[in-house]
């Protein structure tokens, strides 16, 4: 069997750190953390609260799992951020990127100080979180433009209809391809094609507000999403942008036919299933636009 004195050192030795925390964030004792890539002495921590060692919000948000892992009594595993910003004591200043943690909060059946407590085991999993991160840019940006790809727009599309239908918030969109671009491709080469697209991909993201959102959504057809935008802002938005574009694309032509670009635009409204239905009308504008001479902004 093994006695208290050896649990103890098998607590002792474990890699990542276990607290023990009351649910008013006090820390009544600390095991483990042997892992020195990652971990410091936590022992200095024990008499001491949560709120003495990181900031008001971030401790409150500690408080809040500890109070749902007691209610509960069921295991609960949230990953978390720590940076120098949230630490008391700290400057600003330092490393840009946080530490990420996963925490495996139990609610134990016993008392300290008279006082309920649950079992936190911390485990740094910031390698894990950065490798996440990039896999998920990865999966949602082209490859080329480093725009948002069609994968990632219809995600986003799906949670802006979901607020229009709840909060009748304008959202618009404005869908458009770069005309006369097969001839340069068929004379010039794909590469001179690649480099007005690349063009349109910077121009949308120096024009853009923080909250659109711009992917290219297959070859030289790319979709703006305007929240918070009524169809009359965003026809004035897009014949801008259609001028921006034609003035950095008037290098780009063939036989005095310089490329430009057709834009379609349309505003989700009551009367759309979903955001595909107003997809549909952005792309119907879009192909009215072309019939009817191409360079040109067209309203559904």
């Amino acid at each position: 069997m093994i006695n208290i004195e050896k649990m103890a050192s098998v607590l002792r030795a474990l890699p990542d750190p276990a607290f023990i925390l009351s649910r008013s964030g006090k820390y009544s004792a600390v095991f483990g953390g042997r892992d020195a890539r990652y971990y410091h002495d936590g022992n200095g921590l024990i008499g001491l609260y949560i709120s003495d060692i990181v900031k008001t919000e971030k401790a409150n948000w500690f408080i809040e799992q500890i109070e749902l892992a007691l209610e509960s009594g069921a295991l609960l595993i949230k990953e978390y951020e720590l940076s120098n910003k949230d630490v008391k004591g700290l400057s600003d200043e330092g490393p840009d990127q946080p530490i990420w943690f996963e925490g495996r909060i139990q609610a134990l059946d016993f008392l300290v100080d008279d006082e309920e407590v649950v079992l936190w085991v911390a485990s740094n999993i910031t390698q894990r979180h950065e490798l996440e991160v990039k896999l998920r840019e990865l999966s949602d940006t082209d490859q080329l433009t480093k725009l948002f790809n069609r994968r990632k727009l219809e995600a986003d599309l799906a949670v802006h209809y979901e607020t229009f239908e709840r909060h009748a918030m304008p959202i618009s969109m404005l869908i458009f391809d770069l005309d006369h671009l097969k001839q340069i491709n068929d004379t010039q080469g794909h590469h001179a094609g690649d480099k007005a697209i690349l063009t349109v991909a910077d121009i949308c993201r120096a024009e853009l507000r923080k909250t659109d959102v711009a992917c290219r959504f297959g070859g030289d057809e790319f979709v703006i999403v305007l929240p918070n935008t009524n169809l009359v802002h965003a026809a004035q938005f897009a014949e801008r942008l259609r001028a921006r574009f034609n003035l950095a694309l008037s290098h780009c032509s063939v036989d005095g036919i310089a490329v430009t670009v057709s834009i379609g635009v349309a505003t989700m409204a009551p009367t759309d299933r979903s955001y595909e239905d107003t997809l549909k009308r952005a792309d119907g504008a879009l192909y009215e636009a072309k019939r009817n001479g191409k360079n040109r902004v067209i309203s559904a």
